[in-house]
């Protein structure tokens, strides 16, 4: 890989043997995940997961006037509270780094209000694996949770219970003032959000595009074969070949031939990858719709969260263009925020692939970015006001902590917003893929679940593109033997004393969990999806229990099943 060893104002990932020992050191001072938990008590690591450090400030100072001055205190202290700290303190509990080390390292800095004493120049934090990536759940001590990464193709990565450490810059609590605009995030509920979302498959080449602090690159190690990591911004790039080299040992990776496993390139978007193919490419991109004044440099925005663009136009682009670095049948992952405009432009509308239908709303403008041979499954999890969107990324950045530059920001945001008739802001996750056969039908599902879903998400969301294959391999349901999937429920509700249910509703426990009404015949057809009869001889005879045998009648019922199907109420009968 490129070198990203020495960037000014990144951790240094030159010297192998001071990180070796830098790990060993975290890891025998019990900085880690559970050992951080059992230190500093339920209380006070809740608090910290809501950015409250005082409940741990007290829990350390309570060691300390008791005489049991843990090493794991000396890392809460510096890394996680933000508190400067004594070199002679830091030399007892990372004997084999050292202040000194921690110095050479760029971990860590003179104080200049304090100068005998040391405060984080990074955030260095703990990150533990704690399950197999479709099944279990990994966490950190911003108390999130998301999808961890296991074996995959045997070339080694992330397992349960192994344990990382991820630098990343300082956040608005633990310092004072706007953040730098070349600010780069540590694991946030975004990037979790993106684990968690990602389908988990053997690959042989993966891209992580935006990588920020490379902890999408992590899970991706453990199931691709070669990992390519880009980014804009070489401080970036930086810190995750630092986190890379420090978990070289649990990440698979030779320090000495990191570029084996995973390669590290400057670039925007897509230029660094031109050319190439990859079978998988997950993206938490700068996707933030942002007021573009007349005079902005490059340098005056937030490289983690502004691509450049007016608008949704991040978004846009890679809608249109990832398709140019996906090998055939290859998928994309994404998060990513859309305009919702009070009209939509004739030119914008969208059409459905299956009924013919002009297609208006929310996702009409993001139908018409797709290119012919893109499937595509949007969730919209959420949508915003302009001024809810203006408060929450003024809020991101504090840029709420000067009054007169916060009023001038709020107010162009919502002149932004109102320049193209945008009413709401979107945003959700976004599933892709290259179709093998460009002439095939299209997978093209557009859905708002604002509800609670299963973590992680994508072993659900994978299961329910097979199906989707299955269907469209399978028009004829009528020979198909199905059955209900293990998770549906079904509720019935009653008016006192009705001799028949008003509703009846099938419920998933699982997955995306949803709720569907049902009629009386689709119920009767559930019912009797045991796989020992055909799909089409339970059809013929709810026909003639009901006295409708007409074609209508069998293919209404056939389509609603079909819909059961794509949503994984009903699944295909094991033979």
């Amino acid at each position: 890989m490129t070198d990203f060893s020495r960037i000014p104002g990144a951790p240094q990932s030159s010297n192998l043997p001071l990180l070796s020992g830098l790990a060993a050191d975290l890891q025998d001072a019990g900085y880690t995940v559970d050992g951080v938990a059992a230190f500093l008590g339920e209380e006070a690591s809740a608090a910290l997961g809501r950015e409250q450090v005082v409940p741990a400030l007290l829990v350390c100072r309570a060691a300390a006037e008791a005489g049991t001055p843990a090493p794991v205190a000396a890392a809460v202290l510096l890394w996680l509270a933000g508190e400067s700290v004594a070199p002679a303190r830091l030399d007892a509990a990372f004997p084999r780094t050292g202040a000194a080390g921690l110095l050479e390292l760029g971990l860590a800095e003179g104080d200049p209000e304090t100068p005998e004493l040391l405060r984080a120049a990074v955030d260095l934090r703990p990150y533990a694996f704690d399950g197999a990536v479709n099944d279990g759940a990994a966490s950190t001590t911003d108390g999130g949770a998301e999808a961890g990464a296991d074996s995959g193709n045997g070339d080694g990565g992330p397992t349960a219970g192994v344990q990382l450490w991820v630098a990343s810059d300082l956040g608005a609590h633990q310092r004072p003032g706007v953040l730098p605009h070349d600010h780069v995030l540590g694991i946030g509920q975004a990037s979790l959000s993106l684990a968690q979302l990602t389908v988990r498959r053997p690959v042989e080449r993966a891209l992580d595009l935006g990588t920020g602090c490379g902890i999408q690159a992590f899970h991706l190690l453990g199931h691709a074969g070669h990992v390519t990591a880009t980014d804009i911004s070489g401080r970036a790039l930086g810190i995750t070949r630092f986190n890379l080299l420090l978990n070289a040992g649990a990440l698979g990776i030779d320090p000495a031939f990191p570029e084996r496993r995973i390669d590290l390139r400057l670039g925007s978007m897509l230029e660094p990858v031109a050319g190439e193919r990859f079978n998988l490419v997950v993206s938490n991109p700068p996707f933030v719709i942002t007021p573009r004044p007349l005079e902005e440099t490059a340098e005056e925005r937030f490289t983690y969260r502004d691509g450049g663009l007016a608008g949704d136009g991040i978004v846009e682009g890679l809608f249109r263009n990832l398709e140019s670095v996906l090998a055939p049948g290859g998928t994309a992952q994404m998060l990513g925020n859309w305009e919702i405009q009070e009209t939509v432009p004739a030119q914008d509308q969208g059409q459905d692939q299956e009924t013919n239908e002009t297609q208006s709303g929310w996702h009409a403008r993001l139908r018409s970015w797709l290119p012919d041979t893109m499937d595509a499954w949007v969730i919209q999890r959420e949508t915003l006001s302009p001024a809810e969107y203006a408060e929450m990324w003024l809020r991101d950045a504090a840029e709420n902590r000067d009054k007169n530059e916060y009023a001038a920001s709020y107010a162009a945001y919502l002149e932004d917003f109102a320049s193209r008739g945008t009413t709401a802001v979107g945003f959700g996750m976004v599933w892709m893929r290259r179709r093998t056969d460009p002439a095939a039908a299209p997978l093209r599902r557009f859905e708002e679940i604002t509800h609670q879903l299963e973590s992680p998400i994508g072993p659900h969301l994978g299961a329910a593109v097979d199906l989707f294959d299955w269907a469209a391999d399978h028009p004829d349901l009528a020979g198909e033997h199905l059955v209900a999937a293990g998770d549906v429920t079904e509720e019935r509700h009653q008016r006192p004393g009705a001799e028949h249910p008003g509703v009846i509703l099938l419920r998933q426990g699982a997955g995306l969990r949803r709720t569907n009404l049902m009629s009386t015949e689709l119920t009767g057809f559930v019912s009797a999806c045991d796989g020992d009869l055909p799909a089409g001889a339970i059809i013929a005879a709810l026909g003639a229990l009901l006295g409708r045998e007409d074609p209508e009648f069998a293919a209404g019922l056939s389509a609603e099943v079909r819909n059961l199907i794509l949503d994984g109420f009903l699944l295909p009968a094991q033979p």
